[in-house]
C-alpha cells in the first residue's frame, strides 16, 4: 500500500513517519512534484501540508481530482489551524483534513479508512480493466495473426497475452479429440511467458519512477534538519523555554542515533550476506490429469498458433507446438554446504495454495515445476536446482543446487531461539520484489532499452541480467511489530517477489523467511519463524 508524502513541514514529517511506522505501508517522500509525476508514481493515499495562507495555491488538488485518469489517490491535507482551514481544505477537495499537532493513533486510524473506503473502487476498476483488455487481446491476435511480415514475432507474444490474461482456452481428451475441456485461470499475478517489449519497459519505468522518488534516509534527514532548527531556537530564545527545547533536541538526536546505528548494521548484513541471497525462477508447465500427457499451445504447420474466431488459443496433448508455460519468481537463500537453498513452498510449487491457479487446476490440469534456475548476485549465468524437500508444517521448502554454490557465497547464519525475535527491535530484509521489473529498473533506462530488444522470452531476459552482473537483491529495514507462535509480524517493506527472503535480526542471524502480506492489519508483512525450518536443514 502505497503512501506518498507530498511537501510535508519540518515539524510534521517525523510525526507521520512514526505514526505510519509498524503498519506496512509503503512510504515515498517527494517535494514540488507536477500532478503527472504524482500519477506516475501511483500512491493511493497522497500526504500533503499546506497553512491557512496556501490554501489558496493547492491547486495540485484540484487538478488531480479533476484528471482523466481512472486510478488517482486519495487526498489527505495536514493543516496548521482549526475548523475554519479544515472546512477550507475540504473545499479545495481534499477527502480528509487533519490539523496539526495531532495524536498518533487518530492519524493512522484515519489513513487506514482512507484505504478501506479506497478498496470498492479498486474492485470495480479492476473488473472494467478485465473486460477491456481481453477485449483489446482478441482483436490484437486476430489481426497480428492475419498477415505481415513481423507475424512470426509477433506469435508468441500474442499467444502469452492471451494465456496470462486468463482467456478460456481447450485442451484435447486423451479418450476423444470431440470432448474438451475448458480451462480459465486468473494468473497475471506472475510473471510470465513472453514479455511484449512495450510492456517491459512500461513496467519497468513504473518501478524505476518509484525507486527515484523513494527516499529511504529521509526520515534520518528530517531529523537532522529538526535538531539543527531546535539549536538554533535554544541559541535565539536564551533561557526562555530552554528546558522544553533541550527535551525536544535530546529526543530527536536519540532518535537520530537510533536510525543511524540501525543503518550500519544493515550495511553489515548486506555486505556479508547479500551474495549469498538468490533470485529464484520457476518455470510451471502443465499436463493433461487423465493422459498425463503435456499441455502443449496448438499450431499449425507453419508454426502459428491455431486460436478461434474469438481469438481463443486452443490446447492439446499431441502436437508440435510449445507447452503452456507460466514463469514465477521468488527469493531464496544459503543454508547447507550441500547447496540447499531455504525459500517458500509457494515459491518452490507457485500452484500451491492459489486461488487463481487452483481454477485451472480444477478443470483438469496438473501443475508441475519444469525447472529451477538460481541466480546469485556477481555471476554470470543461473545454476540449476531441483527440489529437496517441503515442509508438512509452514510454508517453507528447501531447493538443492546441482552444482557448487558460486565461491564468493556463505551460509546464512539461522537463530531459530524464541528470545532471537523480539517485538519492537530493528530487522532487516533482503530480497527480490517485482522480481525482473526491480532489477531492470536499478540498471536504468539504457539498459532496459537494450535488453527489451534482444530478449523476448522471460528466460532470455533473466539471461542477460545476469550476464551483466545485474542481479542483485534489495534490502529494506524495518522493526517488529508481534511475534506469534506461527509468524513474525513487522513492517520491513516487500512484494510479489520478495517471498522466501530472509529476515535478520539485529545480530545478522535469520529469524525468519517472508511468505505474505497481511492485508488486514495495515498492510504488515509476516515472516515464517526459522525454527519451523529445523528439519528442513539440519
Amino acid at each position: 500500500m502505497r503512501i506518498l508524502l507530498l511537501n510535508l513541514g519540518v515539524e510534521s514529517t517525523p510525526e507521520i513517519t512514526q505514526a505510519l511506522s509498524g503498519q506496512g505501508y509503503e512510504l515515498t517522500t517527494g517535494r514540488r512534484l507536477t500532478v503527472d509525476k504524482i500519477l506516475t508514481l501511483s500512491p493511493e493515499v497522497l500526504i500533503t501540508e499546506a497553512t491557512p495562507s496556501d490554501l489558496s495555491c493547492c491547486g495540485v488538488i484540484s487538478q488531480i481530482k479533476a484528471s482523466p485518469e481512472p486510478r488517482t489517490p486519495r487526498i489527505v491535507m495536514i493543516v496548521h489551524g482549526g475548523a475554519l482551514e479544515r472546512a477550507r481544505g475540504l473545499d479545495l477537495g481534499a477527502d480528509d483534513v487533519i490539523s496539526f499537532p495531532f495524536e498518533p493513533l487518530e492519524f493512522a486510524a484515519r489513513i487506514r479508512t482512507q484505504f478501506r473506503e479506497r478498496q470498492p473502487e479498486l474492485d470495480l476498476e479492476a473488473k472494467l480493466k478485465d473486460a477491456l483488455q481481453k477485449e483489446r487481446l482478441a482483436e490484437t491476435a486476430v489481426q497480428a495473426l492475419s498477415g505481415g511480415t513481423n507475424v512470426k514475432r509477433r506469435f508468441w507474444l500474442i499467444v502469452a497475452m492471451l494465456v496470462l490474461a486468463a482467456l478460456a482456452t481447450i485442451i484435447s481428451n486423451r479418450h476423444s479429440r470431440k470432448d474438451t475441456l475448458q480451462l480459465k485461470a486468473e494468473v497475471v499475478r506472475l510473471n510470465g511467458g513472453v514479455l511484449e517489449q512495450g510492456e517491459l519497459l512500461r513496467r519497468a519505468e513504473q518501478a524505476r519512477a518509484s525507486l527515484t522518488a523513494s527516499d529511504a534516509s529521509g526520515t534520518r534527514e528530517s531529523l537532522r534538519v529538526q535538531t539543527a532548527e531546535i539549536r538554533k531556537k535554544i541559541a535565539a530564545d536564551g533561557a526562555s523555554d530552554s528546558e522544553s527545547l533541550k527535551k525536544q533536541l535530546q529526543e530527536a538526536q536519540n532518535r537520530l542515533n537510533r536510525l543511524e546505528n540501525e543503518g550500519r548494521v544493515a550495511e553489515t548484513i548486506v555486505q556479508r550476506y547479500g551474495p549469498s541471497v538468490c533470485l529464484l525462477h520457476v518455470v510451471v508447465e502443465f499436463r493433461d490429469k487423465d493422459s498425463g500427457q503435456l499441455i502443449l499451445i496448438s499450431s499449425d504447420a507453419a508454426g502459428k498458433p491455431l486460436v478461434d474466431d474469438k481469438g481463443m488459443v486452443s490446447l492439446e496433448t499431441d502436437g508440435s507446438g510449445p507447452p503452456l508455460q507460466v514463469d514465477a519468481f521468488g527469493t531464496g537463500f544459503l543454508v547447507a554446504h550441500d547447496g540447499r537453498l531455504l525459500t517458500n513452498h509457494h515459491v518452490a510449487e507457485p500452484w500451491w495454495g492459489d486461488e487463481e491457479l487452483k481454477q485451472l487446476l480444477d478443470r483438469g490440469a496438473t501443475a508441475f515445476a519444469a525447472s529451477y534456475t538460481a541466480y546469485f548476485p556477481g555471476t554470470s549465468q543461473g545454476i540449476a536446482a531441483k527440489l529437496d524437500r517441503i515442509s508438512p508444517e509452514a510454508d517453507l521448502a528447501t531447493l538443492r543446487l546441482q552444482t557448487s554454490a558460486p565461491p564468493h557465497t556463505v551460509l546464512l547464519e539461522i537463530d531459530d531461539r524464541s528470545e532471537a525475535s523480539v517485538s519492537g527491535d530493528p530487522v532487516v530484509l533482503i530480497g527480490y520484489p517485482t522480481g525482473i521489473e526491480g532489477i531492470l529498473a536499478r540498471a536504468g533506462s539504457d539498459v532496459t532499452n537494450k535488453v527489451a530488444e534482444n530478449a523476448q522470452e522471460v528466460t532470455q531476459v533473466v539471461a542477460q541480467l545476469a550476464a551483466q552482473h545485474l542481479i542483485r537483491p534489495t534490502t529494506t529495514q524495518g522493526h517488529i511489530g508481534d511475534v506469534l507462535k506461527d509468524k513474525i509480524v513487522y513492517d520491513a517493506a516487500t512484494t510479489s517477489g520478495g517471498s522466501g527472503g530472509p529476515l535478520f535480526n539485529r545480530d545478522g542471524k535469520v529469524i525468519g523467511v517472508n511468505f505474505a502480506i497481511l492485508n488486514g492489519f495495515g498492510g504488515s508483512n509476516l515472516a515464517v519463524p526459522v525454527r519451523y525450518a529445523d528439519k528442513l536443514v539440519k
